[in-house]
């Protein structure tokens, strides 16, 4: 039996999208590191194998270095956040995070703001990868 070694998450939970993202990440990093296709295959034999290959490098690439590279805005040092707070929601057994002073924390709101448009952008970025490595799936051995 194999066993897949998820080396981008971290322990603990993990929905099954961010899972599913990062196992066919680590299949290819795997075959990358492990198989060493650019000595086994000849990439140049045909304009489709040279086509995948230039894709294939592209994407590792992206993978292990420009991925990682990505800085969240609400990671940054020295951000001054605002307390959580929660409060019932009247009618209910629920709670929900009470909206904090927005004019007390304006370089939070800022970093905030940045957060979810980043978060939209990388998560778009992400999808569209994951199609790339897809059509490039059947290139995947050795």
């Amino acid at each position: 039996m194999k066993t897949l070694r998820i080396h981008s998450l971290d322990k603990g939970w993990c929905d099954k999208d961010a899972m599913m993202l990062h196992a066919a990440f680590q299949l290819l990093v795997d075959f990358m590191e492990q198989e060493e296709p650019d000595q086994i295959v000849d990439w140049g034999a045909d304009p489709l194998h040279k086509k995948a290959w230039k894709e294939i490098r592209s994407l590792y690439r992206w993978w292990t270095r420009t991925r990682p590279a990505r800085r969240d805005p609400l990671d940054e040092k020295g951000l001054k956040r605002p307390p959580m707070r929660w409060e019932k929601v009247p009618g209910s057994d629920c709670k929900r995070l009470r909206e904090y002073d927005k004019k007390e924390y304006p370089e939070y709101e800022r970093a905030f703001r940045k957060h979810v448009r980043l978060e939209k952008k990388w998560e778009d970025e992400d999808q569209k990868n994951f199609h790339r490595l897809v059509e490039v799936r059947g290139f995947l051995w050795t």
